[in-house]
């Protein structure tokens, strides 16, 4: 069999796999490649190959630049199969000269680069050497290698934070790293899997067309179904340089610790983003991880999650199906990034299994506008207790409740159980009460870290490991979106989908987190319901996220929301708490009608003193605001009017106001009209059949419950 090579297409390649500058047909210079297989094992073959040269450097800076690593065969580092922080210890301290060179190495490279620096500030010239000194560092991040290269893709999507030259520059490091030899890679190819790469593919690329820190990309066609499919081949000795940087980055990050008094815990942030990159190292951890994720998440709308080929594949070598498509941050596809948004939501706060790694050159639209996802080596778990406390938090703050944000923060692990609560609440509403006053669609991650700094060294707080991941996980998809909206607020877009969770969650935690927020001190907070269910309106869902499709009025889609969700299963904790305030309303609106008609017919009677005391206690006054707050949330939605318009935060001074003895025929006077519901009424027979027939049963709850509390209020009166 006679293995073809596919031709170098550039234009039929996606951005993300298209070959980069230093690969075009311009810079390269190919000789024929021949095959000559001769089995049995090892299957071993000869071929002259391509010799690829840039700029008259060799391409392969980072083996040139760190080779003497690799001197005398594999390092015992790149037999490790997993983290093991005892066994890289004791490689390198058996060779401390490598060490020394490497910390030399490293130290001497940045050393340059900050003097150059500051003989640029001191010749007044840094404005004018900015772009040369920013790609500078990108080609001193290419020579370090994997481990600094990975840092500097951490911050590459942030545009709020690193300026506009050095992004760009650290951009290009997201898939244009120079790649190593094709003659390497396809014998790593027959070795790891044990079969001639002529019995694998029928067609395979002559050269990679993406090159990443740990590995580089082919494109096939596999045998025998002639699918298109990437084929990924690690970098050789990547892991023995990982290694090396990692055992030193710990060390540096324990002196770090102890020198500065920190409180969080450097080197257990750095075993974490070692293990997850040991992970993403394992290429069979990366195809499980795939299968995972498309099962989970691959179903949703808009998203596309490519197949693997665990069968074919091996700790260095992978097999996925081929994804055509663009960078999404090239695009510019603001549907995709709320897509994207939802998706992202699902995975952290849904099923816990979350892409820890989405950089744009992860995340394409795909030629028939779907979002696809790549790479899935470095992923994250977030457990169910830090979810809901995640959920909580966001929650918590929002409605100002400090005090339980304090505790929220005890339970995510950032204060230690001893933490004085009172204090740390006091300090938490200092820091954080300016920006949530300016609502939650402009909350910024700037304005909530304005004075956390010296909060968070004061009271010991320690940022765990696992947050660094779910940082990373929203903060990609934040920079991505600014890159389009300068004014993206990433807690803004996700507090809607977080009020939709909270609302609908089963979690008995998430359920006392309701029940608490929305009664204090036995008193029903209608305001923070309206609030809720505003915000969940927002949120996105897949049968919102429809691009350019034609949405009805607001109002009516409002309204159908409002009802879909509060008479399906999902809302049903939520519709037990509405019916139960209707009926203490209705109950209230009973006592005051008859207190109206009995103060009414005793003034028309002669020689009859008006009745001194009403039959209405201040809890019944309350009940009747809420009832008539409730009528109005409906009556509302059909006037597409806000929701939340007159929603007033914890005002407790207006909470003890006692009743004016005139408000209850006020309340009475203002009660919204049945006129007023036919508008929304309408709408009934559009709502799902099982909705429909919830709404049958809602009567007779209604009337049960007001039954029973009309009973235990005689009851009450008589034997008082």
């Amino acid at each position: 069999m006679s293995l073809q090579l596919l031709p170098s297409r550039a234009s039929a390649l996606p951005a993300t796999f298209k070959p980069t500058p230093c690969l075009s047909s311009r810079n390269l210079r190919w000789r024929p490649v021949h095959w000559n297989v001769r089995p049995p094992h090892p299957w071993r073959r000869r071929r002259r190959v391509a010799v690829v040269s840039f700029a008259g450097e060799e391409v392969d800076a980072f083996t040139e630049y760190s080779g003497y690593l690799f001197e005398g065969g594999a390092s015992e580092a790149d037999l490790l199969e997993k983290y093991d922080l005892e066994a890289i210890a004791s490689i390198y301290r058996r060779k401390p000269l490598v060490v020394l060179r490497r910390l030399v190495q490293i130290g001497t490279t940045f050393g340059k680069w900050f003097a150059v620096r500051y003989l640029d500030g001191l010749m007044e010239r840094s404005d004018e050497m900015f772009k040369i000194r920013a790609a500078e560092l990108r080609m001193i991040l290419s020579k370090l290698g994997p481990a600094f290269i990975k840092v500097a893709q951490a911050v590459s999507s942030r545009p709020d934070i690193i300026p506009p030259t050095y992004l760009e520059e650290l951009s290009l490091l997201q898939d244009r790293i120079a790649p190593f030899s094709t003659e390497v890679a396809f014998d790593m190819i027959e070795e790891e899997l044990g079969v001639p790469i002529d019995m694998l593919f029928s067609e395979i690329s002559p050269e990679p067309v993406a090159a990443a820190s740990l590995g580089q990309v082919y494109q096939a066609r596999i045998i025998p179904s002639g699918k298109l499919v990437a084929v990924k081949v690690q970098r050789p000795g990547v892991q023995a340089a990982i290694s090396l940087d990692i055992f030193i980055l710990r060390f540096l990050a324990g002196l770090l610790k102890k020198a500065a008094k920190l409180n969080t815990n450097l080197p257990a942030v750095v075993d974490e983003w070692a293990s997850s990159l040991f992970r993403e190292m394992d290429y069979r951890e990366e195809g499980r991880n795939g299968l995972r994720f498309r099962k989970l998440y691959g179903s949703l709308q808009d998203v596309f999650v490519p197949e693997m080929y665990l069968d074919r594949s091996s700790r260095r070598v992978l097999i996925m199906e081929w994804v055509e498509g663009q960078k999404l941050s090239e695009v510019k596809d603001l549907y995709l990034v709320e897509v994207g948004v939802y998706c992202s939501l699902s995975q952290l706060l849904d099923y816990g299994f979350y892409h820890a790694d989405p950089h744009p050159g992860n995340l394409l639209r795909t030629t028939d506008g779907k979002l696809a996802y790549l790479d899935f080596g470095m992923m994250g778990e977030f457990k169910q207790e830090l979810r809901d406390g995640f959920i909580q938090a966001c929650v918590h703050l929002v409605n100002r409740d400090f005090d339980e944000l304090a505790k929220d923060f005890v339970t995510l692990g950032f204060l230690p159980p001893t933490a004085q609560k009172d204090e740390v609440t006091k300090a938490l509403t200092g820091v954080f009460q300016n920006a949530v006053n300016k609502g939650v669609s402009n909350i910024s991650f700037g304005d909530l870290s304005g004075n956390l700094g010296r909060t968070m060294y004061k009271f010991k707080f320690q940022i765990p490991s696992y947050f660094s991941l779910v940082i990373r996980s929203l903060a990609v998809l934040e920079g991505i979106a600014i890159g389009f909206n300068p004014e993206y607020k990433v807690l803004g877009s996700s507090y809607p989908w977080i009020a939709r969770k909270i609302l609908t969650d089963s979690s008995p935690n998430l359920r006392s987190t309701l029940q608490t927020l929305l009664y204090s001190n036995g008193a029903f907070r209608i305001d923070r319901l309206e609030s809720l269910l505003t915000e969940s309106l927002r949120a996105k869902t897949e049968q919102t996220l429809v691009r350019d499709a034609v949405q009805e009025p607001g109002s009516r889609l409002a309204a159908k929301q409002i009802f879909s969700f509060t008479l399906s299963d999902k809302g049903a904790f939520v519709r037990e708490i509405i019916l139960e305030e209707m009926v203490k309303g209705l109950d209230a609106l009973g006592v005051a009608t008859v207190d109206s008609v009995t103060t009414a017919a005793a003034s028309r009677l002669p020689f009859v003193a008006p009745l001194s005391s009403s039959l209405m206690a201040e809890e019944d006054v309350e009940n009747l605001r809420t009832l008539r707050r409730l009528l109005l949330l409906l009556s509302r939605l059909q006037k597409n009017e806000s929701l939340s318009a007159d929603v007033k935060f914890d005002n407790p001074e207006e909470k003890r106001k006692k009743a004016d003895p005139e408000e209850p025929l006020q309340i009475l006077n203002r009660l919204t009209s049945i006129q007023d519901f036919l508008p929304v009424l309408s709408i009934i027979s559009e709502l799902p059949s099982e909705c429909q027939q919830q709404l049958l049963g809602v009567p007779a709850d209604l009337l049960s419950k007001f039954a029973s509390r009309a009973i235990a209020r005689t009851l009450r009166r008589l034997f008082a």
